[in-house]
This record gives structure tokens, sequence and C-alpha cells, in this order.
């Protein structure tokens, strides 16, 4: 047995690494974790949790404009309080994160590492080995390959605005172009998304994508589709937007056209680990095409949602693999997806359109409808309940201002497949969201 440093040594110090070396170090494993930024990777710092404060006061502005004449006043949302509340809810997360690791003994080696060998990863001049290897190093925001991209921000940028243009072009159809668009509509720019297709969260099911289209339109965002992105230009302080089809004038550029895993410059090739643009390949074990290298997190090519969650379930597995607690591959269960926009949009399980192609049975509520949305006066609101040939529920999708919390409402009965008396055995808190979706199965 080689004589290495650590047991198993993580590149990157994200949800895919620190949730399960925690525990694996708590356990006796000598674990390192080698980070060039900050602790905790992108979902702490550049990512959710900074996304999720600069959204709690949108959330706020949409109920109290629901509940006008029962509240009584116009909201408006500061923007530089936001984004100064948005820091304080986030900036001590590197140290409580990196804290925890050090209360295991994990070592924290700052610094970029790169591959020396299958065993070794140099941080600067300095190798470190390990018996088992963890790429864990997560994407970084894509980059519009046309002239003027140094003209564009990323989504970093944008939520560390500390004064908020008044006029914003976002380019891009995914989660955070609609997310952002939804945020800064609401504190008051002035909004126009370009997107290459028809569509917007073409993972979502449309016809509830298509009414957060027509509510941000309605709150005067614009949407110019179909547009193939040639240039962008400084115009004085503004900027231009160049597109086959006209150009915008704007002040502000938000390049959200997706992102791309980190595997350049840490030495791959030099081991020979196969990956694509996609990210790192790895089997069933999560495992590289060298044995003793393993990837988790977003930097992984693969089937399954790129988020918190998957790389918390990753890491987790990885934890068990290395303690010697299982053998077995990696058995992903279904897994949630959110879009933060107001109302949200979430699913999990079997989606309406492959419930069609299988013949299972659909379920659709108009939440309006429902007492308890009525409550806050929810105006939008749609789900769709899934249910295989054995009526057990496999999937659901939501549009409504509480669709994260009435999936995740939802999971266990669509995990475990439960059936009619189980769920009799479920007994929710009343009023609750939990209780009315559970109500709905």
């Amino acid at each position: 047995m080689a004589n290495y440093d650590y047991d198993v040594l993580y590149i990157g110090s994200g949800h895919g690494t620190f949730d399960g070396a925690i525990p694996l170090a708590a356990r006796g494993k000598k674990v390192g974790v080698i980070e060039s930024g900050l602790i905790g990777g992108t979902c702490p710092n550049r990512g959710c949790n900074a996304k999720i404060a600069l959204d709690a006061p949108v959330k706020l502005t949409r109920l109290t404009e629901k509940l006008q004449g029962i509240v009584n006043g116009d909201l408006s949302i500061n923007w530089t309080e936001n984004e100064k509340h948005k820091q304080e809810v986030i900036e001590g997360l590197p140290d409580m994160i990196g804290g925890l690791m050090k209360s295991v003994n994990i070592d924290i080696i700052k610094g970029h590492g790169t591959f020396q060998d299958d065993h070794t990863v140099l941080v600067g001049d300095e190798p470190k080995t390990a018996e088992n290897i963890v790429i864990s190093t997560g994407q970084h925001p894509h980059r519009m390959d046309i002239p003027g991209t140094e003209l564009a921000h990323d989504s970093a940028d944008f939520m560390n605005l500390t004064d908020l243009p008044a006029n914003i072009t976002i380019i891009g159809a995914g989660y955070i172009s609609m997310e952002f668009a939804t945020i800064a509509n609401a504190a008051g720019a002035k909004v126009t998304v370009i997107t290459h297709g028809e569509k917007v969260l073409r993972k979502f099911y449309q016809p509830y994508v298509d009414q957060i289209v027509a509510d941000l339109k309605s709150r005067g965002v614009e949407f110019i589709n179909n547009a193939k992105v040639s240039s962008f230009e400084k115009d004085g302080s503004d900027f231009i937007v160049n597109y086959d089809g006209g150009q915008v004038k704007t002040n502000w550029i938000l390049d959200a056209t997706g992102r791309v895993p980190n595997v350049d410059d840490i030495g791959l090739d030099k081991v020979g680990v196969d990956y694509s643009e996609k990210g790192i390949k790895v089997n069933d074990h999560l495992q590289t095409n060298v044995n003793n290298i393993y990837a988790s997190g977003d930097v992984i090519d693969k089937d399954q949602p790129k988020l918190t969650p998957t790389a918390i379930f990753e890491s987790t597995y990885l934890m068990h693999t290395f303690a010697g607690d299982t053998t077995d591959a990696i058995d992903y269960p279904e897994i949630p997806s959110v879009v933060f926009t107001s109302p949200r949009i979430a699913k999990v399980g079997v989606s309406v359109e492959e419930a069609k192609k299988d013949g299972f049975t659909t379920k659709e509520n108009h939440l309006p409808d429902d007492w308890y949305r009525q409550v806050t006066k929810e105006d939008i609101g749609d789900n769709t309940l899934v249910y295989d040939k054995q009526n057990h529920l496999v999937g659901a999708t939501e549009i409504s201002d509480q669709a994260e919390d009435a999936i995740n409402a939802l999971l266990p009965a669509i995990v475990f497949k439960f059936d009619p008396a189980q769920l009799e055995r479920i007994v929710t808190l009343f009023p609750t969201i939990a209780a009315d979706a559970w109500g709905q199965i």
C-alpha cells in the first residue's frame, strides 16, 4: 500500500465535495480539499443562496400586489439595500463551511490544482497525493463567441450590482435568464430578453411556461425570440446588442447563454481522464476511466439535472463508497427542479409529455379554484399529477407562487411510490401548503 497524503483528495469545495467530505472525515478518513476561490463553490457564493436572497423582496411585492385593499400601500424594492442584504446573508458562508471542514480535520489547501499523475495533484509547486481523487470543479458561465463579448456580464456580476441599471438586456432562455428578468423587472429595470429559439425553459411543461412569459410581458418585459445575436458594441455610456433582425440599445448586457464544465487547465489530458464539452465522463460508480479518479457535481457529463441537490446526492454516495458502506452503483432518485420566477415553475419525476407517450394517467388542477390558494389570492396556478398504470404517483409539475414547496411535499409519494394505505399514513400539518398538495393526490 502506497503512503499517500490523503485517503481522498477533492479538487473543488462546492456541494459536490463538502456534503460528503465532512461526514467522510468524521469517520476517520484523511481528507484534503483543494480550492482556488471561495470555500463552498458556486451555490453559496454566486448562485442559489445569493439569488434567493435577492428574490425574497420580489415575492413579497407580488403578495402585497394581490392583497391590495386588504393590505394598503405600494411597495418598491430598494436595489442597493437588497444587494447589501444579499451580501450579509452569504458573506459568512465560506467561513462556516470551512469551519465545518476544519472541525473534522480536513486540510483546506488554497490554490489551483493540476494533475501530475493519477495519484498526485500539484498545487503551485507542491504535490499532494491521495489514494482516491474526486474532481468537483463545477461549471462557469458561458460567454458568447462574438465581437464585443467582453462588454457583457455574467450572473455573478448581476448579483453583485450595487446600483441597478435602468435598462438591462438579457441573452438566453434558461433558468438564469428568466429568474434575473423577473428580479430586475420587479426592482424597476426595463428588461429585454433575447432568445435564439422560440421557447424559453424548454425542459419545462410549455403551457405553464407560456403563463410565466405572458405574466412577464404584462409587466413590461420584452421578448425578442428567434434572434441570432451577432455582436455587442459600446455606444458612449450605453451598449448596442446587434442581432439578425435589428439592434437593442441598453445600459447593461447579461450573457445568460448557459454554463460550461470546468475541465480545462486541471491536467485531465495528462492523466488520460475522458471528458467532453458536456463534462467528465463517469461510469455508474461516478468513476472515470482512471479507476482511482472520480467526479461529482456539475462537472459530470450526465443526464441528471446539474443542480445542487444532485451534487449533494453524488457527494454523499461517494462518501459511502469511500467509507466502505457500499459497492453498489449510484441509484439516482427522482430529482426535482424549480425556476424561481414569480410565479415559480417546478417539476419532478415523469413529465406530462412522457406520460402521454407511455399511456400514463394525468390529473390537472387549476389552483386558484383551491380554497387554500385563495387565502393569498393566487391568480396564476396549475398543476398536473402523473400516475403509472398501478396508480402510483410518479410525476408532478406545477406553476404557482408556492410550487417549490408543493413539489417538495409530494416527493416522498413519488420517490417511494406509496400505495393507498401508505398515503393514508401521512398526516400533514393543516392548513399548510403540504396538506394542500397532499390532498390533491
